[in-house]
């Protein structure tokens, strides 16, 4: 099968179109023909020699942690997806291609109404969201502040957390204000004076605070919220010890994807797809993820 791979570690240049072995189903493991899959800064990371905890790396080296397509196999003992299922979910290392194999607990039927390329980015920026928006105990009454809101997960934090009763602010550059309007967060643009913008906007004080944007945007935080046990960051990993604020990672599971999915399907559930990528141009898709200027998602399409 044909797969967005690496044989070497490096900048996006090294994703290539590579033939590699196509899986077979396991015991408990379904195959699936790939339909879409999302690409996000993780994969990136793992290009340029990251692994994820407890994973080994090796050559030729697939990409990619999400994805939906069509059940085309079914291993033994395997049940509840027959052949011809649509599905979508997580898969680590292995999205980016033809085929893919999989366990079922890894995996939701996907709704009829739902486009293949928003099936293909949900789960991971979706269930990292639904994660980040647990841990910060957000819900009636709070206001929210996302640092980083018209990304892949600040997109999704935004729209769970009005769902969930909170006020959201949401920091992004001016070109996105209107869209995060659109989803029922008032921007805020970000850079020097954030903090002021910020109390301006939120008279009463913000509640709980989800980085996505490090740096600065963590500096700010600490000086809007004294409660630290209410700020989290998913990318400044860094300086968790030092101001003492909460690292934020995804905790998968197929109740937290049937859960983004039911909302969904409801029309409460907005996923912005900046971008469509064929499988062979992986590394264009890979060089806009890097740009940290994309609204939403980016998928890589599969024939």
């Amino acid at each position: 099968m044909k797969a967005a791979a690496i044989n070497s570690f490096g900048g996006p240049e090294v994703v290539e179109l590579l033939e590699v072995e196509t899986p077979v189903a396991g015991p408990g493991q379904v195959r699936v023909r790939v339909r879409a899959a999302g690409i996000q800064a993780s994969d990136c990371a793992v290009r340029g020699g990251w692994a994820p905890p407890g994973q080994t790396l090796e050559f030729p080296q697939k990409i990619g942690n999400e994805f939906a397509g069509v059940v085309d196999q079914v291993g033994e003992g395997a049940e509840g997806f027959p052949v011809g299922s649509e599905v979508l979910g997580w898969a680590l290392l292995a999205c980016h291609a033809e085929y893919l194999v999989v366990p079922t607990d890894q995996i939701v039927k996907k709704p009829a109404g739902m486009p293949w390329d928003v099936a293909g980015v949900l789960s991971a920026s979706g269930q990292t969201a639904h994660t980040a928006l647990d841990r910060l105990k957000v819900g009636e009454g709070d206001t929210l502040l996302v640092h980083a809101a018209a990304g892949g997960v600040g997109t999704v934090a935004v729209q769970l957390a009005r769902a969930y009763g909170a006020k959201v602010v949401g920091t992004a550059s001016p070109r996105n204000h209107e869209y995060l309007r659109s989803l029922g967060a008032t921007p805020v643009a970000y850079g020097e004076g954030l903090v002021e913008r910020v109390r301006e906007l939120a008279p009463q004080g913000v509640t709980a605070i989800l980085d996505g944007a490090g740096g600065e945007a963590l500096d700010a935080s600490v000086a809007l919220l004294d409660n630290r046990d209410r700020i989290g960051t998913l990318v400044g990993f860094e300086r968790v010890e030092e101001l003492g604020i909460m690292a934020l990672f995804s905790q998968r599971s197929t109740e937290r994807l049937q859960a983004l999915v039911d909302l969904y399907a409801a029309g409460k559930l907005h996923i912005e797809i900046a971008r469509t990528f064929p499988l062979e141009r992986a590394a264009d898709a890979h060089r806009e993820v890097e740009t940290r200027h994309v609204r939403g998602k980016l998928a890589i399409v599969v024939d």
